[in-house]
Formats: C-alpha cells, structure tokens, sequence
C-alpha cells in the first residue's frame, strides 16, 4: 500500500530527486561538474554538496548531538557524494523519527538562539533540496544535459516511489 505518511513521503522524495541530480552529474566531464554559475552555491559540486551539508547539520540539531564539521569546502567526486546522500538521509531519517514531530529543538547561531518545531526543521531540509535542485536543473541545462532529469513529486509518484 502507498505510503500515506507526509514525512515519509517528504524525507524519500527528497532523497530520490537528489540522487537523480547526482546520477546525471556522474556523466560530466570534471570541469562541468564544477563549472561556476551565477546561482546558489555556484557550481553542481558545490550545490549537491550544500544540499547534503544542510541536511547533516539539521540532523545533528534533531538529534540533539553536538554539530559535526561542515561538509562544505571539501572537494568529492559523484560516487563519494551518492555515497554521502545514503549516509546523511539513513541518518537524517532516523533522526526525524526518533521524536515526536510536534518536539521543539533549539539552536544557537551567530550567539542567537532560534526554536523550532522538528517538523518545520524537517519541512525545512526537504524545500531546501527542492530549491536547491532547481538551480541544479538550471545548471545541467547549461552544460547541455537532455533530458534534465526527473525530481518533482509527481514523477517520483509515477516512478512508483510512493510505495
């Protein structure tokens, strides 16, 4: 049976279209892949990284864990960034479902504390791969990849990812 749960739903959608970026990057030359852009992080590597950095730092934060290096600024190739997205989902998942989403998590940052409620943190992480993403689309446009790959709900549904 479909799954009916919005988190569920949100967390897995998230973790396929990402993976689909990254699938159509591995068939970059190096220098496309990194090819500056005036947009977002500035180039794929540098955006599919942040996608995955923030999704490791607000991970730590529901997790109530102290907070691990950055991901960002260490250069990683296609595999080791797949690699990077199973890693940082399984765990980011685990977090979201270890509490109840109505919970409240708070974070210090530039010596202002901020409160959330997890599941806004987890809504967060999920819109902020999708936006991400688009400029990702953008970029694969511009160094010629047709067709752009599959990302939005819709397809990953009729992809049979609701399952």
């Amino acid at each position: 049976m479909p799954t009916t749960d919005p988190i569920a739903i949100l967390l897995a959608h998230d973790k396929w279209a990402t993976q689909q970026i990254l699938n159509s990057c591995a068939a970059l030359a190096p220098e496309q892949f990194h090819r500056r852009f005036e947009m977002g992080p500035g180039s794929l590597h540098d955006t599919t990284t942040h996608i995955l950095g923030a999704m490791h730092s607000w991970g730590d934060l529901l997790a109530s864990r102290e907070f691990r290096p950055r991901l960002e600024g260490t250069q990683r190739s296609v595999p080791a960034l797949l690699s990077l997205l199973e890693e940082v989902t399984v765990d980011f998942a685990a977090s979201a479902k270890a509490h109840p989403p109505d919970g409240l998590v708070t974070r210090v940052r530039d010596g202002k504390s901020y409160t959330f409620t997890r599941v806004g943190v987890i809504t967060h992480v999920a819109t902020h791969g999708m936006h991400h993403r688009a400029q990702c689309l953008n970029m694969l446009r511009q160094v010629g990849v047709s067709p752009l790959p599959q990302s939005s709900v819709l397809q990953w549904m009729l992809a049979g990812g609701a399952k």
